[in-house]
C-alpha cells in the first residue's frame, strides 16, 4: 500500500529531480539549436548549456525563480488511501522548499502576504485524473512567472479554427524576450475556459521533440518572428510547440497558449 511517507517523500524528490536537472529531450533541442545558431544568440545558448550543466553537477537549482508549485497526479481506481493524498502532497512541497532549497514564491493575491512554504489557498496546484490500475502517478511541474505571465487565452468562435496558429504566434511576439526563450508553446484548443488552461499547461509535458505537422507548422510561424535566445534575435525563438485537444461545446472555441520558458522544469515518479 501507498502511504503517507512515500507521497511526501517522493513529491521532494521530484521536485529536487526538476528544479536541478533537465529532460534528456530539452537538452536535445537546446544542443540542436545551439548549432543552428550563430554571433550573439549561440553565446546565449552555449551559457544555458553551461547553467544545466552546472546545476546537475552541484545540485543547485537552475533558475533563481524555482517557480509555483503544480502537481499533476494519476491515481489507479482501485487504489486505497487511510490519508489525504493531498496534504501529504503539501507536506512534500513544504520540505522540499526547506530542503531543496526553493524560493518561497506564493503570495495572497491581494495583501501580499507570504507564508515562506509555497503553499497557500489553493497552492500547491493538483490536477487529478483518475485511471485504471493500482498506481499513483506523480509529476511536479515548477512554472516561473516570467513565462506565466506572458501566457493567453482567448474563447474564440468555431470559425476562428483556421486563425489558432497567428493567434499562438501573436502571443508569442507579444511575450518577446520576458519568458526567457527559446520557448517551448503549450496550446489547449477545446474543452472549457479553464479546460484548455489545463490543456495547454499538460502539453508542455510531453517530448518536446515529437511534433505532428500542424505543431511544427506553428512552430515554423514562431521561429520566423526572429526574437531569437533571451530576445536578442535568432533563428531559435522556440524550440517546440506542443497542442492537446479536447472536444468543446458546439458554440464556442477555447484556445489558450501557456508559455514555458527554456527551462521546462518537470519529473514523474510512480508508487505501486
Amino acid at each position: 500500500m501507498v502511504s503517507y511517507n512515500d507521497v511526501v517523500n517522493t513529491v521532494v524528490e521530484l521536485f529536487r529531480r526538476a528544479e536541478t536537472t533537465l529532460s534528456s529531450d530539452v537538452v536535445k533541442a537546446l544542443h540542436d539549436a545551439h548549432r543552428r545558431e550563430e554571433g550573439t544568440a549561440k553565446s546565449i545558448l552555449e551559457a544555458i548549456l553551461r547553467n544545466i550543466e552546472i546545476a546537475g553537477k552541484e545540485k543547485i537549482p537552475m533558475c533563481q525563480d524555482t517557480g509555483l508549485p503544480v502537481i499533476f497526479a494519476e491515481v489507479g481506481r482501485d487504489l486505497y488511501f487511510d490519508f489525504s493524498l493531498s496534504n501529504a502532497i503539501r507536506e512534500g512541497v513544504v520540505r522540499a522548499t526547506k530542503e531543496i532549497p526553493l524560493r518561497p514564491n506564493t503570495v495572497h493575491p491581494l495583501t501580499r502576504e507570504n507564508p515562506g512554504n509555497n503553499t497557500g489557498l489553493h497552492m500547491p496546484v493538483i490536477h487529478y485524473d483518475v485511471v485504471e490500475g493500482r498506481e499513483l502517478k506523480l509529476t511536479v511541474m515548477p512554472k516561473g512567472a516570467g513565462s506565466e505571465n506572458v501566457s493567453a487565452l482567448k474563447m474564440a468562435l468555431p470559425g476562428d479554427r483556421d486563425s489558432i496558429p497567428l493567434f499562438v504566434a501573436e502571443v508569442v511576439k507579444n511575450a518577446g524576450g520576458k519568458p526567457c526563450p527559446p520557448v517551448i508553446v503549450g496550446v489547449g484548443i477545446g474543452s472549457t475556459f479553464d479546460g484548455a488552461a489545463k490543456l495547454a499547461k499538460k502539453a508542455l509535458l510531453r517530448d518536446i521533440t515529437e511534433m505532428n505537422d500542424y505543431e511544427r507548422d506553428i512552430l515554423k510561424k514562431v521561429n520566423s518572428l526572429g526574437i531569437g535566445p533571451m530576445g536578442f534575435g535568432g533563428k531559435t525563438t522556440a524550440l517546440s510547440v506542443l497542442v492537446e485537444i479536447g472536444h468543446c461545446h458546439t458554440a464556442s472555441l477555447p484556445v489558450a497558449v501557456n508559455i514555458q520558458c527554456w527551462a521546462n522544469r518537470h519529473a514523474t515518479a510512480t508508487l505501486r
